[in-house]
């Protein structure tokens, strides 16, 4: 056995035979078109094992229900807004009637249509009268005013244009006998009444995106009982002249130009049966320039005048300032402001006769020239409620008109008859160069969306030149305003206080000059206008003037009625 295992150990490895396949590489070429079942989109499902700390156990209560004394009601919420009221309907159309004591009839109308080919006519008349004299008057006091308006508009494609016709008539009386002096067969020869007549043809254009801003031309025609007559014709233009072209800064430069041409005559002068005549042509060029900067507002302009007298062979070549300055001291708070400026003034008849319609129909029309204006202010307001202004000025005016009682040519006992104006009732106008230095403070108070409350008062202190007093100009002048108003209901008010005034007292008969100071004593007006809509249409209203019953002078010898009552009804309407 040991050999055979030795033997065995001594065989030789047998010998494994070669593969003869070669290696090659095989390149398979295919398409695949991927689609959507051939994607599988994996799932996870995850499975929340909760222990059992953590499960919810059930709740249990009880509750002891008993009543409870409470007035508490909860409210839900509502959307908080800003009260604008009932939006109040406007028409177009009004007309409006009432009447008063001393027998006062009242009548307005105001018509009004639009079309859709963007023109546009309007008509406005009104009618006031008293058919009873004032109080302790030995002469006709009774007066009446007719007012009417009618324009005609129409909006073209470069500009707008419109055509207007405007007529006043006025009756008046010179009742403002001197007491105690005319013998009663005197006054029955006077002849007391005075009639102004207005008409005035009007047209305006006003032009869009055009150096020419606007421009208004019309003339005008006015006359009374005793052939007085005046005609003014002006044509005033606005220019708008771009300064973009010099600096991207620099606003537009305003330009304000007038033509004006005044033509009239009187009868007869006060002293001689002259006629007085007037003609007087001037022309005005107002170049003006305003810019916001970042601390302060500038006006700077200049105003420039040459006046033509015809009847006098005088002329006058004139240059005023026009200058503005305003600063903020608080902002949107207190302003502070500062200025001077002048300006030339064509004096009227008819201007005259609205100041006081019981002047003389023998003036001397002239033009008053304000030298220059300075003055300087401050405005503001406290709160979103009360606002002010007070402003101090030092003017100086050449050939300013005064107001001035007439002598009279009756004694009192003759039985020579002049005419109507004649016997010291009536007044003339004295010029003089005076110098006035004045304090004006204003304050408004918004109470509430219903109520409006304000006041004003002016001092003045007046010097002349020539007379002796500044006549019937008064130093102190005040006012205090109300305006009420709801859906229903609405009142204004008005008390105004007019200081002491200087006239004269003539001591012996035209032509004498022979007089004295005479002081017209300080008043208090209080007026009240107020009314009741009934609905959108109709509207009671009630108009109290002079409440007080004051009888006070307006001007010497001419006092005004007494307590005054006026009633009646308006009709609003669309066509």
């Amino acid at each position: 056995m040991l050999v055979f295992v030795g033997v065995s150990a001594q065989n030789a490895p047998q010998k494994r035979k070669i593969d003869t396949v070669k290696t090659e590489i095989v390149e398979v070429v295919t398409k695949f078109d991927p689609k959507i079942a051939d994607a599988n989109k994996i799932r996870k499902n995850p499975v929340i094992k909760l222990s059992d700390r953590n499960k919810k156990k059930k709740l249990t209560y009880s509750i002891f229900s008993a009543p409870v004394a409470s007035t508490f009601i909860p409210k839900s919420g509502v959307v908080k807004g800003v009260d604008v009221g009932v939006r109040e309907r406007i028409y177009d159309n009004y007309i409006a009637a009432g009447f008063g004591n001393y027998t006062s009839p009242y009548f307005e109308a105001y018509l009004h249509r639009q079309t859709r080919f963007q023109s546009e006519f309007g008509l406005l008349t009104k009618y006031t009268a008293s058919f009873d004299d004032v109080e302790n008057t030995l002469l006709n006091s009774t007066f009446s005013n007719f007012v009417a308006n009618l324009f005609y508009k129409q909006e073209e494609r470069y500009f707008d244009w419109k055509v207007g016709f405007a007529t006043e008539m006025n009756q008046y009386n010179w009742y403002g006998l001197q007491p105690n002096i005319f013998a009663p067969n005197v006054i029955n020869t006077i002849n007391e009444g005075q009639n102004y007549n207005y008409f005035k043809f009007s047209g305006e254009v006003d032009f869009l995106d055009s150096y020419i801003d606007d421009a208004n031309l019309f003339i005008s025609y006015f006359s009374d009982n005793f052939d007085s007559k005046e005609v003014l014709a002006s044509l005033h233009t606005n220019f708008d002249i771009p300064l973009n072209v010099l600096s991207s800064s620099l606003n537009n430069l305003a330009v304000k130009t007038s033509f004006e041409l005044l033509n009239g005559s009187f009868k007869s002068d006060y002293t001689t049966l002259n006629e007085l005549a007037y003609s007087i042509f001037t022309i005005r060029v107002n170049p003006e320039y305003t810019n916001d900067f970042n601390s302060f507002s500038l006006k700077l302009g200049a105003k420039i005048a040459a006046s033509f007298d015809g009847e006098n062979s005088v002329n006058h070549f004139l240059m005023y300032p026009d200058i503005k300055i305003t600063k903020p001291i608080i902002k949107e708070n207190l302003n502070i402001y500062v200025g001077v400026t002048g300006g030339l003034q064509t004096n009227t008849y008819k201007d005259f006769t609205e100041d006081n319609p019981f002047v003389s129909p023998t003036l001397f029309i002239t033009q008053t020239s304000e030298t220059y204006n300075a003055f300087l202010g401050l405005n503001g307001k406290i709160n979103n409620d009360i606002s002010f202004n007070l402003s101090g000025s030092i003017k100086e005016q050449e050939d300013k008109p005064l107001f001035i009682r007439n002598n009279s040519k009756s004694n009192g006992t003759n039985n020579t008859v002049f005419k109507g104006y004649e016997y010291g009732n009536s007044f003339t106008v004295v010029y003089d160069d005076v110098k006035s230095v004045s304090i004006l403070g204003e304050l408004e108070y918004d109470f509430n969306k219903n109520l409006t409350l304000g006041t004003n008062i002016q001092f003045d202190n007046y010097t002349t030149n020539l007379q002796s007093e500044a006549w019937n100009l008064p130093n102190v002048q005040a006012s205090i305003f109300g305006k009420y108003k709801t859906n229903e209901w609405y009142a204004t008010t008005n008390i105004f206080f007019i200081g002491d005034r200087k006239d004269v007292f003539y001591n012996a008969v035209f032509p004498s000059n022979n007089n004295t100071v005479n002081n017209l004593s300080s008043f208090i007006d209080i007026n009240i206008n107020g009314g009741y809509h009934l609905n959108d249409k109709f509207s009671v209203f009630l108009k109290l003037n002079n409440v007080l019953n004051n009888q006070y002078e307006r001007f010497a010898n001419f006092n005004v009625q007494g307590f005054q009552v006026l009633g009646g009804l308006t009709y609003k309407f669309d066509f």
